[in-house]
């Protein structure tokens, strides 16, 4: 068993910061912004987080993904605790993970107006429902290629 005195704290911040989120599984919760801290205690490892909106279903699953990971690391003690101030901002994601997010099809966050197709960066797209896959994407359609997309509302 590995202990908290022989992991550094930059061995434990990648260590969670390498968690997928499980609903856009391109994105780690540190590219989504999610990730808030990571301390190491005399108890363990202590790590931080905020969910996307308060209801976000995906919490619970990404929670038992950090202590599954710091646990294949050998570190047994880990406790997640999950803060709602303050609130999350789609600006908290990172540029990679704009990137991530177009390179896989969804339109990054940005204003409504300024959407543009991830696949062939048409302008004006067609909101067709406030509410994709999951309750933070919009489901589009572009005016060019006429290809439905999701779209990460701004928050």
């Amino acid at each position: 068993m590995v202990t908290t005195a022989t992991f550094s704290i930059v061995t434990a911040r990648k260590l969670a910061a390498s968690v997928v989120d499980p609903e856009i599984p391109v994105l780690t919760i540190e590219d989504l912004g999610i990730l808030r801290s990571v301390e190491i205690t005399q108890d363990g490892i202590v790590v931080t987080i905020t969910p996307t909106y308060s209801g976000c279903p995906a919490i619970r699953q990404i929670e038992d993904d950090i202590v599954k990971a710091f646990m294949s690391a050998g570190i047994e003690s880990v406790e997640v605790q999950t803060v709602h101030y303050p609130a999350w901002s789609t600006s908290w994601i990172s540029d990679d993970g704009h990137k991530k997010l177009e390179e896989f099809g969804i339109a990054p966050p940005g204003p409504e107006q300024d959407v543009t197709c991830p696949r062939c960066d048409a302008a004006s797209p067609k909101l067709i429902a406030r509410f994709g896959s999951t309750a933070c994407k919009a489901l589009m359609v572009c005016s060019s290629c006429g290809e439905p997309f999701d779209y990460l509302k701004q928050f």
